[in-house]
Formats: C-alpha cells, structure tokens, sequence
C-alpha cells in the first residue's frame, strides 16, 4: 500500500516532469478536489508559475461558494482570477439538464479560454465521469488526481492541512444550484430563478438554525408552464422547522407548489428518443445522476418526448408512492 506522502511525492513529480517549469492554470470551485490540486500545483512549481480561474455564474451560485473561493485562495496565497460564465450555462441548459455539457462548455471551456495556451488543471478524479472514463491528460486538460478516489484526496488534504467549508447543499458531492432544475432552463427569470432563490433560501434558514444536514436542496420539477418545488432535506428536520422551511419558500414568487419529501417518491420524466432508448444511459440517470441528490428512495417512469426541442429530460410529474 501507498502511503499519502508517498503519493504525494509521486504527483508532484508528474507535475513537474508534465510542465517543466511553465506556468499552469487551475479549475478553481473551492472544493475539496480543485484545492488539493493548487496545493499539490504549488509545491511543485512554485506561487508564481500558478493562476486559479473560477468561473461565477452569477445568482445560480451559491454565495457561500463564492466567499469560500475568496478564504481558500487567501489562506493558499493563491493567484485568483474570477471570470462570469452565467450566459454560457444558460444556453447549454436551455434545451433540458445537462450538467456534463455544462462542466465541458460553461466551466472547462471558459477556464480554457481564459488560460490562454497554459495548461488547464483539473480536479477530476474516480469520483466523477471524467475520472472513470477520461485521460489524465488531454487537449489542454491536466487531472492529477485521476487515478485516485476521494478518501485518498482527503487524506492529502489533512496532510497538508487543508480546511474545506461545506456549502451545505451536499457533504459529499457539492455543486451549483441549477443542476437541482430537472427540466430545461428556457425561461431563465422563471425556471432558473426558481432553482437559485429556492437553494439559496433553504440553506440559509438551516445555517440560521444550526441544522447539521447531509443533504439540502429543493429540486424543480414540473411542466414549462408550473414550478414545482421539492424539499429534500436529510436527516428529515423536526415539524416545526420543516413548517419555517414550507412558510419561507412559499414567499418564492417563482414556485407554485412545494413539496416537502418524507415517503419515496415516482418522477414521471420525459425523455428525448436517444436517452430514451439507451438503457444504460436511463440506469445512469436514475442511479447517478437523481438519486443521490434526493432525500427518500425514488422510482422512474420514463416516456417518450414529443418535444423535439428537448435535448436531455424533464421530470414533468411527480407521485407519493410511500
């Protein structure tokens, strides 16, 4: 077995060797994985040779991320340079959700532009899909940590000393607010505000409680026309907070219904033909992708979509089945 130190030394020595001395650029959302790696991108080449580029997407980030991006890179001594990628989402979103795309265009592709040549770092690992399915290193992208899952990154963290602030939303896979809007972003001062203002909300009346949650978000699901609000919380909060939650996020203008989740739940969902067709893309879905977002068990009835406009999938209904 490899001792972290060992690995430690072992990527610092690929850093080196991959950009022999030329500055490099890093992916930088303050996460546990995009930290690690301008650690790692420091130790090897030095403050001077390192940039971190975050990409802001306005209000469908959330604040606490932000102010977290400012802590880290202070406390790292790290250069910053925060670019807006909020028109980009938009776009590729508009046809139905599709966070992949989102992180290839909106994210990596904005960070690309900005690196100007330099070779982009990023903190894919096994955790996600680049890491299983990707190259360590490929047209312009670098990922470090590719080879590795998240308990060996958060034992290079503790090794150097590295305090991550959760956002809240999720203690293992945090992101931003729109990837809780299941269906397509095509009005985005209706669909999107809903999403940011919801997520926003619910995690500053759980901060304001000193709620100790798993999981915090509200997932929009519904036709184009109605917004539907679900709540998952995790562990599932006494009624009377549950009760300021409901009061809080039924002053969202955006929001015509709100359901808080306690039973397992059926998520009627559209689907376009080639996502329809391909069962394991459905499984990936299900299991993936929605499932572990939500606070209770869930089951899937897929249809095919007439819509010819939707790219990915909308979750257009919703039963109790609990």
């Amino acid at each position: 077995m490899i001792h972290t130190k060992d690995k430690i030394n072992n990527i610092l020595k690929e850093i080196k060797k991959t950009r022999q001395g030329e500055e490099i650029v890093v992916a930088f959302s303050g996460g546990l994985d995009s930290t690690v790696v301008s650690a790692l991108a420091i130790q090897a080449l030095g403050r001077e040779k390192v940039e971190a580029i975050t990409v802001s997407f306005g209000e469908y980030s959330y604040s606490k991320g932000l102010k977290n991006i400012q802590s880290i890179s202070k406390t790292l001594d790290l250069k910053l340079k925060i670019v807006q990628g909020k028109a980009e989402q938009e776009q590729v979103l508009k046809k139905g959700p599709a966070c992949n795309k989102c992180t290839r265009v909106a994210k990596l592709g904005k960070v690309k532009k900005e690196a100007s040549e330099r070779l982009v770092l990023t903190g894919s690992n096994q955790s996600d899909t680049w890491g299983k399915r990707g190259l360590k290193l490929c047209n312009g992208f670098y990922a470090p940590l590719l080879e590795l899952n998240k308990e060996e990154i958060r034992k290079i963290a503790d090794y150097f000393d590295i305090k991550i602030l959760q956002i809240g939303e999720n203690k293992f896979r945090e992101g931003c607010k729109l990837k809780h809007l299941l269906k397509p972003l095509a009005i985005p001062h209706y669909h999107g505000q809903a999403a940011a203002e919801a997520n926003e909300l619910l995690l500053s009346i759980l901060e304001q409680e000193e709620y100790d949650s798993v999981l915090a978000n509200v997932k929009i699901v519904g036709p184009l026309n109605k917004n539907i609000g679900l709540v998952n919380v995790s562990p599932l909060p006494e009624e009377k907070l549950k009760e300021k939650i409901m009061e809080e996020l039924g002053k969202v203008k955006t929001l015509e219904k709100i359901e808080f989740l306690d039973k397992p739940i059926k998520l009627i969902v559209k689907a376009n033909k080639g996502q329809f067709d391909n069962r394991h893309s459905r499984y990936w879905l299900e299991k993936g992708r929605l499932q572990p977002d939500f606070s209770v068990p869930i089951e899937v009835e897929w249809l095919l979509t007439t819509n010819k406009s939707l790219s990915t999938f909308q979750v257009i209904d919703y039963e109790i089945i609990g």
